[in-house]
């Protein structure tokens, strides 16, 4: 098991050097999921990191995760982005997968956006749209905070009934609508992955009231809530689940998904980012 006490040192050792390396102090963090990195091109950049340059930072190994940390401005938000994730399956610890938003929030943001690429199950869902989570499911068998609870980040059992902030989802329905994109909210079924759900699994998440499923984000909100941090979260829907879609799932898919809204998902979450206050 992580030793706890060194985990917190790490993440000191973290902070102090990227203080080294810029003076921005943003108030809204984003982590940017498969194919949807380009998002940056919308950041006025004051600092590019990459992963690996970061004291205890994992590259990616992810193909549409290219693993850089931005500093910059949107609009006049002073944010910091997150170009790509770790993920449990390529067999971090859930420690290690956590360890960005953990030092994300000890720079300072009061507000995470994480993004992802997800697979719909939800009637009426298209390859292509967004989903607004508006609560989770844990399927991954485990939970970043098991273990001796670092008490200067929170709570033993930190409480979860508003795990993604109510407000910042009604903007952020609105900017959708605004913006007259296809978008649905629902529940994000978490996975650990890395192989795609059979048609059985499928079928039991859409019982289970998921509307979503993917590999990444729950662990992030959890490790988020846990430090007090508002979180809002957005899923592409990169293809149909199986058993729904007709189509073998390949991540090829997820990309090429990711490249065609684009667009969409670039003007969205700008406006999105600038409307938080």
């Amino acid at each position: 098991m992580e030793n706890f006490s060194n985990t917190a040192h790490k993440l000191q050792e973290t902070v102090q050097y990227l203080r080294t390396k810029t003076q921005a102090k943003p108030s809204i963090g984003i982590v940017l999921g498969s194919g949807l990195g380009a998002f940056v091109n919308e950041i006025q950049v004051d600092t590019r990191l990459p992963f690996h340059e970061i004291p205890h930072f994992m590259p990616t190994t992810v193909e549409g995760h290219q693993g850089n940390m931005i500093f910059g401005k949107v609009g006049e938000q002073q944010v910091v982005a997150l170009q790509g994730r770790n993920h449990f399956y390529e067999g971090h610890s859930m420690d290690t997968v956590v360890f960005p938003t953990r030092v994300l929030a000890l720079l300072g943001i009061q507000v995470l956006i994480l993004t992802n690429s997800a697979g719909g199950m939800a009637d009426g869902m298209q390859a292509g749209d967004f989903m607004i989570i508006d609560d989770h499911i844990n399927f991954a068998g485990t939970n970043p905070l098991i273990g001796p609870n670092i008490k200067e980040f929170g709570p033993r059992f930190p409480d979860m009934s508003e795990a993604y902030d109510r407000k910042l989802t009604d903007l952020l329905e609105a900017t959708m609508k605004k913006n007259k994109v296809r978008y649905h909210r629902g529940v994000y079924g978490g996975l650990t992955g890395p192989t795609y759900e059979t048609p059985a699994e499928v079928r039991f998440l859409k019982i289970a009231g998921c509307s979503a499923v993917g590999m990444s984000t729950v662990s992030e909100c959890i490790a988020a809530n846990h430090m007090g941090l508002r979180v809002s979260a957005i899923s592409c829907i990169s293809n149909l689940a199986a058993g729904i879609s007709k189509n073998k799932l390949t991540h090829a898919e997820v990309t090429e998904t990711g490249r065609l809204v684009e667009k969409d998902f670039t003007r969205v979450l700008k406006e999105f980012v600038i409307s938080i206050s």
